[in-house]
């Protein structure tokens, strides 16, 4: 198998195999991020594509298990032309025919130059259930995040998916609006996540990684983190606010969250008093730390 650099893959595809066809990302200029900061951004020569997917098809796993569901790598796949995944597609069912599930990371500035009709034909391929860092559903954040659209292009990429019935994931951060925001950044998430209500939402603490430009405004005094008190009532904004079907998932079970909050939307209620309870039991001298503190 070819892998270059940092491999990333959400914790619930874990046991998902891993088939490169870009590597870093195309953006690499999110204000938080320093995941791909030493992997330049490339595009797989699509014969490596080839040879990786004929060797995941000689997997002796296969005989004992069908390999439904595959991951693409790395940080955004899908700005790669709608031609180039259809072909990728095409080798997956050439050598694997009982592939359903074709997922990935994705960027809603990806899905700028992909149209309708793109995404329907991409669904029928069976690219599906891709992974987005949702991160914040608030414009002025969002705006700082450099995340590469605005929330017009969230609005856009999240009509394109619905118009195509492809289902995806959000990953939100909490925290990243800083000191003093959670409870317009919880609300502004949530109304963007009701908007086309996702497969799951996975919450993640704000992590201030050097060398990423948050960790220098940090540094600065520009941007000041929250703390673990106000992380739980970010949380606690949130899932009062999302009107989410009853099945989707939420998990704030990363290791980076204090605590771990998992369970379908039917239990909102039992997974806001777990946020409520640990309030009001956990040591508030912990509480009322940051992230920072504690890693130090």
């Amino acid at each position: 198998m070819h892998y270059t650099g940092e491999v990333y893959r959400p914790p619930l595809e874990a046991y998902t195999p891993l088939l490169e066809v870009t590597y870093g990302c195309s953006h690499n200029d999110c204000v938080f991020c320093t995941m791909y900061n030493n992997t330049p951004f490339g595009i797989s020569p699509l014969k490596e594509v080839e040879d990786d997917i004929i060797e995941l098809a000689s997997s002796p796993s296969r005989t004992y298990r069908p390999m439904e569901r595959i991951y693409l790598l790395n940080g955004d796949p899908f700005v790669l032309k709608t031609e180039r995944l259809l072909e990728i597609s095409d080798l997956i069912k050439k050598y694997i025919p009982e592939v359903k599930t074709i997922t990935a990371y994705c960027s809603f500035y990806n899905l700028e130059n992909k149209s309708v009709e793109d995404m329907k034909k991409l669904k029928e391929a069976g690219y599906n259930e891709l992974w987005f860092g949702v991160e914040t559903g608030n414009p002025e954040i969002l705006k700082f995040l450099n995340k590469g659209t605005d929330i017009e292009g969230y609005y856009r990429g999240l009509d394109k998916m619905k118009s195509a019935n492809m289902d995806y994931h959000a990953i939100i951060m909490q925290g990243v609006g800083g000191k003093g925001k959670s409870k317009e950044n919880a609300i502004d998430t949530a109304k963007i996540l009701n908007y086309y209500p996702p497969k799951g939402v996975y919450v993640m603490s704000t992590s201030v990684i050097e060398p990423s430009p948050l960790y220098y405004m940090r540094e600065k005094g520009e941007f000041v983190e929250t703390t673990n008190r106000e992380n739980l009532e970010e949380q606690i904004f949130l899932l009062e606010n999302l009107t989410l079907p009853d099945e989707t998932l939420y998990s704030s079970g990363h290791m980076v969250n204090m605590i771990n909050v998992t369970g379908y939307m039917s239990d909102k209620d039992k997974m806001i008093d777990k946020i409520k309870y640990a309030l009001e039991t956990i040591d508030p001298k912990v509480l009322d730390m940051t992230n920072q503190k504690i890693a130090r």
